[in-house]
Order: C-alpha cells, then sequence, then structure tokens
C-alpha cells in the first residue's frame, strides 16, 4: 500500500469511521460492542420469549458494520435491508430450482451477489442468507420473519442506538 493510500485509509477518506476508531479505539469498541450485543439480546429474547423467529447468524455479522462502521456505504439501511432481502430471495429460488444441495447453495449465493450488486444493495453479511435458506430448507415466509423484520429491527436499534449513546449519525449523510 502506498504511502498516501495508506494515510488516506487511517484519515478515515477510505473507510468511513477509521479515524475514529484509530482515534478511540477502546471507546469506540466498546460502545460498537455494546450495541451489537443489545441488539442481538433483543432479537434472541424476541425469538425465544416471543415465539417469532427473528434470529438467524448472518444478524451477528450486521451488526458489526451498523454498529464498529455505521458511515459505511455497506451499513446504511438500504443495504442492510435491501442485502438480506435479495439474498434470502437468490436463496428460495435456488433451491426452489435444484433442490438443497451445492447447486442451491452455490448458484444461491452467486445470484444473491450478482443481484446486490445490480440493486446497489451490497451488504456481505447477507452473502450468508442463501446458505441459512438450504440449511433450514426455508420457505418464502423467512423473507417477512426473520429477514425483513430482523433486518429492520437491527436499523432501528442502531438509529436508537447511535442516537442516544455513540452521538454518530446513522444513517450516514450522503
Amino acid at each position: 500500500m502506498s504511502d498516501r493510500r495508506q494515510r488516506a485509509f487511517l484519515e478515515g477518506t477510505i473507510i468511513p469511521g477509521m479515524r475514529r476508531l484509530r482515534e478511540h479505539p477502546w471507546q469506540t469498541a466498546a460502545l460498537a460492542g455494546l450495541g451489537g450485543a443489545l441488539t442481538i439480546a433483543l432479537l434472541a429474547t424476541l425469538t425465544m420469549s416471543g415465539g417469532y423467529a427473528l434470529l438467524i447468524p448472518p444478524f451477528g455479522a450486521s451488526c458489526v458494520l451498523v454498529f464498529a462502521l455505521p458511515a459505511s456505504p455497506l451499513a446504511q439501511p438500504r443495504n442492510v435491508i435491501g442485502g438480506h432481502l435479495v439474498t434470502a430471495t437468490a436463496g428460495l429460488l435456488a433451491c426452489a430450482a435444484f433442490g438443497p444441495g451445492i447447486a442451491a447453495a452455490s448458484l444461491g449465493v452467486g445470484l444473491g451477489i450478482s443481484a446486490m450488486v445490480l440493486t446497489r444493495t451490497v451488504h456481505p453479511p447477507a452473502g450468508a442468507n442463501p446458505l441459512v435458506v438450504l440449511t433450514w430448507l426455508a420457505t418464502p415466509s423467512f423473507l417477512v420473519m426473520p429477514v425483513l423484520v430482523g433486518s429492520a429491527a437491527i436499523v432501528a436499534c442502531a438509529v436508537l442506538y447511535h442516537r442516544v449513546v455513540t452521538g454518530l449519525n446513522y444513517p450516514a449523510k450522503p
């Protein structure tokens, strides 16, 4: 990495939020971890006691982005919710077309990536959704619960948490 590129990286012009992370690593880490923990606790509580299936593994990775790097384009609400919906749909389509197996897994992930790029909703944690669809043998209702409701809950928690606790702008202002 060139000196100029490394300086831009550290100053936060390449990855928004890196400057704050570099200047206050312990505070940033603690606040990001707390936000993620509270959000997953809420989703887990609603899943276990409320009877709502709202907890899937990719949501843990989504919390990393919305709480640790809230200014990242990959962490914006459009990307979080849209990315999860697009890839879950890709997984459902691949599973319906090929049945559970290697073809559905690989094509679901590939189709999901392509669809996120085309819809400008790239959210890396959502890339795991086709695998969750395949593993759970999910039905189309999976798109609403947990995908839509769960990803919207993550975004709502992040908006509230950043507004009240961190003081950071989320969603990021263009």
